[in-house]
């Protein structure tokens, strides 16, 4: 998979989670992508001071994040 197609995949899977965050008065922007295998986001809004925001990362965002981009080893939120 290319970079462009890393990049692409990466705000498919996004666009998935973001009505979620939504829904919670929050969002989520994509930062960077380093080396093909280090996501860097910032959660927004609501999302941004939620106490359980680490839970978020990990459960919905990652695990959304490496079924869209298999070669994506960690998704990193960035304050």
């Amino acid at each position: 998979m290319t970079s462009e197609e890393i990049r692409l995949n990466v705000e498919k899977a996004l666009e998935e989670i973001r009505p979620f965050l939504q829904s919670d008065g929050g969002d989520i922007a994509l930062i960077a992508i380093e080396n093909d295998k280090i996501v860097k986001v910032r959660l927004e809004g609501a999302c941004g001071e939620c106490s359980v925001n680490h839970s978020t990362m990990k459960a919905g965002v990652e695990t959304t994040v490496k079924r869209y981009a298999p070669s994506i080893e960690q998704v990193i939120n960035i304050p």
